[in-house]
């Protein structure tokens, strides 16, 4: 009895307080800012150590990283130039998101804003970078390296990767209607 009575009247402005907070009401709040990379004052390329990194190891990931952009420059070619070209080439336009109408699920094509659009390009090239074969390129800066170079040239697996995801958007727009 004493344990239902001692919230009193605040039981139920407790709840709406718990029910204000809960992730899917209201908008996301992004922490703050990341500072750009020591080597080229770049916030893109900060990014994109901190979504290599493993493990915390962020010195190891920035090797590799700027290993990369040392073998892109290498070929006479400006890397944060490249890099940032290839990011953009990659990133997609549009994509397919599931949306459920009257007990059947539609996959209804949305276009892609612009934070999402970047950290899905940056995540297409890190994961085929990592898909290269070891016995062409020995390093992941060389893998990371083609795979710049390819994207910055409209080629490659990331590529590849954008252009299914435009496929499938196209194949769906008949249910673009679903969109609200």
């Amino acid at each position: 009895m004493v344990l239902k009575n001692q919230w009193g009247g605040q039981k139920q402005q407790l709840f709406l307080l718990l029910l204000h907070n809960m992730s899917r009401i209201g908008k996301f709040k992004r922490k703050g800012s990341i500072l750009p990379d020591p080597l080229f004052s770049n916030k893109l390329l900060a990014r994109f150590v901190n979504r290599v990194m493993r493990d915390g190891k962020k010195s190891t990931a920035q090797n590799g990283v700027y290993q990369a952009l040392d073998i892109i420059k290498k070929k006479n070619l400006d890397p944060i130039q490249t890099f940032q070209q290839a990011v953009q080439n990659v990133s997609p336009r549009f994509e397919v998101r599931p949306r459920r109408v009257g007990g059947a699920s539609y996959q209804v094509p949305t276009e892609v804003r612009g934070e999402r659009k970047i950290s899905l390009a940056i995540r297409w090239l890190i994961s085929s970078a990592n898909k290269r074969s070891n016995r062409e390129y020995h390093t992941f800066a060389e893998k990371l390296a083609a795979e710049f170079l390819d994207a910055y040239n409209n080629t490659g697996e990331a590529i590849k990767k954008r252009d299914v995801v435009h496929r499938m958007a196209e194949a769906n727009r008949a249910f673009a209607h679903f969109r609200w």
